[in-house]
């Protein structure tokens, strides 16, 4: 049974940072691809950021530049680093898994993805 875990987040001002953790079990980590979404009140869920099998990453445009994603197969954890954290920034965030096809890269779309965790809310005042 796939399951994700996020943790990290919290209320910073504008320019802080935060580190967001996702700690996975029941699936092998290392062959998913993960990512990162958001969603603010009244918004769709957007694709924040993802980490392919090889440790590809992709970004949305918006945070190109200041996050981070990564992982650590060993302690199957996903973590994004957010740095120069907007107002804008604030939602709660999720932790997303699923198995791609091996010719098919990490996305960014909640379509591609099956099994998510239960969020970690984000605040950020300007």
């Amino acid at each position: 049974q796939v399951q994700l875990l996020e943790s990290g987040g919290g209320s910073v001002q504008a320019g802080g940072s935060l580190r967001l953790s996702c700690e996975a079990s029941g699936f092998p980590f290392s062959s998913y691809c993960m990512a990162w979404f958001r969603q603010a009140p009244g918004n769709e869920r957007e694709g924040v950021a993802a980490i392919d099998r090889d440790g590809s990453t992709i970004y949305v445009d918006s945070v190109k530049g200041r996050f981070t994603i990564s992982k650590d197969n060993a302690a199957n954890t996903l973590y994004l680093q957010m740095n120069s954290l907007k107002p804008e920034d604030s939602a709660m965030y999720y932790c997303a898994a699923d198995l791609f096809p091996p010719t098919v890269p990490a996305g960014l779309l909640v379509s591609e993805y099956a099994n998510w965790g239960q969020g970690t809310q984000v605040t950020v005042s300007s």
